[in-house]
């Protein structure tokens, strides 16, 4: 059993062994007398830290976990060990040993380089990146700028958003693809030093008060910080964003989920009969709202974790095990409800057609009247309004009730009329479909030139709900009066390819049925129809406007209370009128 103690490297907590923290100590005490010159050791040493730390997080599965002896062997074969470093001014010359040193194999990572900037130091990381001087990139952003008329620029501004600036030692070291080890470290922390020294030793204080002045440094440092400013503002909101809409979604689920899937707890009522009558899975209904829940509250969630880590900064991760469980969890919900669709929908494949022709006693120059009418054991009032409903018959047995009853009228040049009656259903076969077709029940009765229709049809529970439909149509002889009464109106209200010649208002009016058309004998005359009854043609009046206009004369007809006047511009002129019904 090893004792743990908790150590803060670099501004990060751990939790260590006590041989590992040992060993750790003794390797930095150790780096801290090898370096070659005191001046800067303390910041050298805090960059080795915050590198070592670093290699740490990158190798625990998370903040739980404990460092061992293992991690830190890794670490220290990473870093290397101050002996096989010749840490002092050799390794600083223009000619290094090869023995001394190592060959630069790191990735080089993007950072802007704002010790070698004149903006923002986006063109000179760029060059650190691709290899080549940074006169060149410099010159690329210009004569890119003024070919694109300036969207260059937007793409600029979105580099030094974007891209992090190299602040750190360890950074520097990533932007340039060196190893990131002991002596690296203080090779660049050293070159920085002396850089500066350099510069302190050679200013021109008055050129630089100049500089200082101009203010030109300052106004491109001051943009860059309003500019991120406003970017972390966008990126909260947004962060506060995503957490309102997951976690409300992730309740809202939850909630409504839970509910409806513990109906199938609280025994078989009303709405589990609804439920059945549509589903065709047979699956429990907590199983298809635990798999909606995940399906759909896993990708929310996701997002929940992302608003939090917008809106915090150090927000540790939920771990790779997690992330792994959660992904597993979601692609075997998608799965699941796949499969369950696929059944439903193979449960509606195919559409089966049952045909019922009855010979209507009805001859040219008969009146029929029709009706529609309702049996008021289930509804009292007749009307098509579509959908199903669950109702009980005399024997109080379920059955499945529905006005989802479409009339057709249409002409015949037969002697005798008939009626035809389309029944309609689904089903996963078409033998399936054709059976549960003929399965519904719907009747009417035709006598004394008189035709009763059922609004309604009713089916055995047991067919459960796979849009059943009724289509009646009913085929009347060339010269037939017929009288609609009003109750048919919703039932015939159909779009121009069902080829229905009676008209919705045409309830409650004789109707001379002619070839493929209608005759109101009884309705009102009015502008809206033409000579013959038809739809008034608004082309016809164009047509005549301009046959009476084309030689500019005022050629018009007034009709009002005062009688009828008609001005003929030229008595040679012939007017023909036509008045029809």
């Amino acid at each position: 059993m090893n004792k743990t103690v908790n150590i803060n490297l670099a501004g990060t907590f751990f939790h260590i062994d006590e041989d590992a923290f040992g060993k750790l100590s003794r390797y930095l005490d150790a780096i801290k007398k090898s370096l070659s010159d005191p001046q800067g050791g303390d910041e050298i040493l805090r960059d080795i830290e915050a590198r070592i730390a670093e290699l740490f997080s990158e190798k625990l599965e998370s903040s739980s976990h404990v460092i061992t002896l293992k991690e830190v062997d890794a670490v220290i074969k990473v870093m290397g060990q101050p002996e096989d470093y010749m840490v002092d001014e050799e390794i600083f010359e223009d000619t290094p040993s090869t023995a001394k040193t190592r060959k630069s194999t790191s990735h080089k990572q993007l950072f802007r380089d704002i010790d070698n900037k004149f903006i923002s130091g986006v063109s000179s990381g760029l060059a650190h990146y691709v290899g080549i001087d940074a006169i060149w990139i410099r010159l690329s952003w210009v004569l890119l700028t003024l070919l694109t008329s300036g969207i260059f620029i937007v793409i600029y501004i979105l580099f030094w958003i974007l891209v992090p600036a190299a602040e750190s030692t360890s950074d520097k070291l990533k932007m340039t693809g060196e190893p990131i080890n002991i002596s690296n470290i203080e090779k660049k922390f050293k070159e920085g030093y002396d850089t500066v020294a350099d510069k302190v030793k050679s200013v021109d204080y008055d050129k630089y008060g100049e500089r200082v002045k101009s203010g030109t440094t300052g106004f491109f440092d001051a943009l860059g910080s309003i500019l991120l400013t406003i970017l972390k503002i966008f990126v909260k909101f947004i962060g506060v964003i995503l957490i309102i809409i997951s976690l409300s979604t992730l309740i809202g689920l939850i909630v409504g989920l839970f509910t409806f899937g513990s109906i199938d707890l609280w025994g078989h009522g009303e709405v589990m009969d609804y439920i059945a009558l549509v589903d065709t899975t047979n699956a429990p209904i907590w199983l298809i709202s635990l798999l909606v829940l995940l399906a759909v509250g896993i990708p929310f969630f996701v997002l929940f974790i992302l608003g939090l880590k917008l809106l915090i900064d150090n927000l540790k991760s939920i771990g790779t095990p997690a992330k792994i469980i959660l992904l597993a969890v979601w692609f075997l919900s998608i799965i699941g409800l796949g499969i369950l669709g696929i059944r439903q929908a193979t449960e509606q494949a195919y559409n089966g057609e049952f045909v019922e022709e009855t010979a209507l006693s009805i001859h040219t120059g008969d009146t029929l009247r029709l009706a529609m009418v309702a049996n008021k054991h289930y509804e009292y009032n007749v009307r098509r309004s579509g959908g199903v409903e669950i109702k009980y018959d005399e024997n109080d047995e379920k059955i499945i009730y529905s006005n989802d009853v479409r009339l057709i009228i249409r002409s015949t040049r037969d002697s005798i009329g008939k009626i035809v009656v389309e029944k309609t259903a689904e089903g996963k076969s078409l033998l399936e479909a054709k059976k549960r077709a003929e399965a519904i029940n719907y009747n009417f009765s035709a006598n004394n030139n008189s035709v009763l229709l059922d609004g309604y049809f009713l089916t055995n529970i047991d067919n459960k709900y796979r849009n059943q439909e009724v289509q009646v149509i009913m085929y009347l002889p060339v010269g037939t009066i017929l009288y609609a009464e009003e109750n048919t109106y919703s039932f015939h209200r159909n779009s121009s390819h069902h080829r229905d010649i009676l008209n919705n208002g045409q309830e409650f009016h004789y109707i001379r049925i002619l070839e493929n058309k209608t005759e109101c004998l009884d309705c009102p005359v009015n502008e809206t129809e033409d000579w013959e009854g038809d739809s008034y043609n608004e082309d016809w009046e164009d047509e005549l406007e301009s046959e009476w206009n084309d030689d500019g004369d005022a050629h018009n007809i007034i009709i009002n209370e005062d009688g009828i006047k008609i001005n003929v511009a030229d008595e040679k002129d012939t007017l023909k009128i036509k008045i029809g019904n």
